[in-house]
C-alpha cells in the first residue's frame, strides 16, 4: 500500500470512530438527557453528556475535513457528515455510505481492511484446526 493510501486509510479509521462516538453521544442526548431533563426535571445528564457531545463533534467535523481533503473530493461532500451529527442517528448512515464510497474509490483500502479468512492460519506452520496437529 502507497503512502497515500495509508493516510486516506488513516484518516477514515478516524473519521468512522468519531462518527460512533458523536452518533452515540447525540443519540444518548435526545432520547435519554432530554426526556430525563423535561420530565424528572434533572438536568445532570445534558450537563455532562452535552459539553463532551459539543467537543467529540468539532473533532468529528475536522476528521470528516481531513477524509474529504485526503480524498480530494469536493467541498459540497462535507455536507452529509456535517449534518450528520445534528439528526440523531445519521451519523450512523451517513458514516457506512462514506466508508463505502472511500473503499469504492481506494481498492486498496477495502483490501487491506478486509478481515482475514478464519481458516487460513497466519503461519503455516499452525494448523487451521485446532483439533488437528502440526505439520512437521
Amino acid at each position: 500500500m502507497r503512502f497515500f493510501e495509508l493516510s486516506v486509510a488513516g484518516a477514515l479509521i478516524r473519521y468512522r470512530i468519531l462518527a460512533f462516538i458523536v452518533g452515540v453521544g447525540l443519540s444518548l442526548l435526545v432520547f435519554v438527557g432530554v426526556p430525563i431533563q423535561i420530565f424528572a426535571h434533572n438536568k445532570d445528564l445534558v450537563a455532562v453528556v452535552g459539553p463532551i457531545h459539543g467537543i467529540f463533534y468539532i473533532l468529528y467535523l475536522i476528521s470528516a475535513l481531513d477524509l474529504v481533503v485526503r480524498c480530494r473530493w469536493n467541498v459540497i461532500q462535507l455536507l452529509p457528515p456535517v449534518l450528520a451529527g445534528l439528526v440523531p442517528g445519521a451519523a450512523f448512515v451517513i458514516e457506512h455510505y462514506t466508508t463505502k464510497k472511500v473503499k469504492n474509490e481506494f481498492p486498496e483500502i477495502a483490501q487491506h481492511n478486509t478481515p482475514a479468512n478464519p481458516n487460513t492460519p497466519a503461519n503455516p506452520n499452525t494448523p487451521a484446526n485446532p483439533n488437528t496437529p502440526a505439520k512437521d
